[in-house]
């Protein structure tokens, strides 16, 4: 379907799609590719004798009368046309005491599989909207490690599928180590309190690993966090995934890294072996804090909470949230007829971290990958910004070639008023000079008036582009008289 052709059905479909019925007295028949139109006129000959028992008399009437003019009209064709046909019949007139019965029909631009017969309040337009809907689907992902989008952009319509937010701590924010309400920290004079009444100037028990002993360890700070996942080690640390837990070497791990048979500390610096963890996802209060000497003990565990290995815990939790994107992204994007190609983008290098893990996307999907941008946002703006800074790559998208033309056109008269010429009299005047290069027409205009223009322009080998009334670009066309062009030369 090109163009002139989408443009005509759009048309086609807005004029019948105004029209009620004050009872079903709106015909509608759609005769496949390839069927006997003749068959079609019998069939309809055969509906009329059913109409006879509509007990409205009005109603009888119209739908009788209808069907009449349809079976008058199928008989002008000589044979179905190539892509079937579209046949609408019915009284349009808006006033009760007046009966306005018109036919209207067309040929669709694709081939018409189905075979139907309605009479409704409306005429039935849905196998004809389906075929201007925009096919072609670009899949949009919008990352950093803070917040993901996957979207879609289907013609002019950006849409967001699914937003993500990440745990993934700031480069500055504190913890991410925390541990659940409830937690016993031991204080350096061998008391247990529970963890949410800790207070800012106690001090827990801690190791000094360059003395080699014990010592008493300052709360800096303390604040709450919520999570949505808690791990349990040996049936009695409960504390988030990123966690850093020590093992009997002195090095450690977080929670969600440690295996069975790891062999950790206890607060008389025993070993303790690995035998159990346990994964729970769901929301949960955590507390969080921060001591001088950067560890203390935990339900009897050495635990740390120093900034030493932070970089460690932000790339984790970083690969993880991109993989929760990727598995959005595979799962919507991989069962897309119409996908045409992927755009993502981003602030920062995380979108180039991203798509380099060839362990995320599906390889199929990285190969659809044509566009990679650098973002300001992400969010609803974030994808938005993506599609306007990929005009490069979605240079065949409808939407972008009209706005590039009516910025041409636009910036044309405001810099170069004698190259464009605008209004229907002046723009048919220069037409039948053979002066236009590219003829614009709003699709608002008259279909008759439209057909006769088009019909000159070839002629002239003059380029029709119909483009959209609705867009703020279009909207300025049309005040201007819904027609303007782009000049071969200087116009006097």
């Amino acid at each position: 379907m090109n163009t002139k052709q989408k443009k005509k059905l759009i048309r086609f479909i807005r004029d019948l799609d105004q029209y009620r019925g004050r009872h079903t007295e709106l015909v509608s028949i759609y005769i496949p590719q390839g069927y006997d139109i003749i068959k079609i006129i019998q069939h309809v000959q055969q509906e009329q004798g059913t109409a006879n028992n509509i007990k409205d008399k009005n109603n009888r009437n119209n739908v009788i009368d209808s069907l009449e003019r349809i079976i008058r009209h199928l008989r002008l064709f000589k044979q179905n046309p190539p892509n079937g046909l579209a046949v609408f019949a019915g009284n349009i007139s808006d006033k009760d005491n007046k009966t306005d019965i018109r036919v209207f029909s067309i040929e669709p631009p694709e081939p018409l599989q189905l075979r139907t017969y309605r009479c409704d309040q409306t005429f039935l337009l849905d196998p004809l909207k389906d075929m201007i809907e925009e096919k072609d689907v670009y899949g949009l992902i919008v990352l950093d490690n803070r917040e993901g989008n996957v979207g879609i952009l289907k013609g002019t319509m950006i849409k967001e599928i699914k937003k993500m937010t990440s745990d993934v701590p700031g480069k500055t924010t504190k913890g991410g180590q925390c541990l659940v309400f409830g937690s016993l920290i031991e204080l350096s004079n061998g008391k247990k309190i529970k963890i949410e009444d800790l207070k800012i100037g106690d001090k827990t028990k801690s190791y000094n690993f360059n003395k080699k002993t014990f010592e008493g360890s300052e709360v800096i700070d303390k604040w709450e966090v919520e999570k949505d996942e808690v791990y349990v080690i040996n049936n009695n640390l409960k504390c988030s995934k990123y966690h850093l837990i020590f093992l009997k070497d002195y090095s450690m791990k977080a929670a969600e890294e440690l295996n069975e048979d790891d062999v950790l500390l206890d607060n008389n610096f025993h070993e303790v072996r690995v035998t159990q963890i346990n994964k729970f996802n769901k929301k949960i209060k955590m507390i969080d804090i921060s001591v001088g000497s950067k560890n203390f003990f935990a339900n009897n565990f050495l635990v740390h909470n120093s900034q030493a290995r932070y970089a460690r815990i932000r790339e984790i939790a970083a690969k993880e949230f991109h993989k929760k994107i990727a598995e959005v992204a595979n799962k919507e994007f991989l069962q897309m007829k119409n996908l045409k190609g992927i755009l993502i983008g981003g602030p920062g290098p995380t979108k180039e971290t991203f798509i380099n893990d060839t362990a995320l996307l599906n390889n199929e999907l990285r190969k659809k990958v044509i566009g990679i941008k650098d973002l300001s946002y992400t969010g609803d703006f974030g994808l938005k910004e993506l599609v306007e800074k990929s005009n490069d790559v979605l240079s065949e998208q409808s939407s972008i070639k009209e706005k590039e033309l009516l910025d041409k056109f636009f910036t044309m008269l405001a810099k170069e008023p004698r190259k464009v010429v605008y209004g229907k009299e002046r723009t048919l005047k220069a037409l039948e000079t053979s002066a236009v290069d590219i003829l614009i027409i709003s699709d608002d205009m008259d279909d008759n008036l439209v057909e006769e223009i088009e019909l000159r322009a070839v002629d002239f080998g003059t380029t029709v582009e119909i483009v959209s009334a609705e867009t703020e670009l279009g909207n300025q066309l049309k005040e201007l008289g819904s027609i303007g062009g782009i000049l071969r030369f200087e116009v006097y």
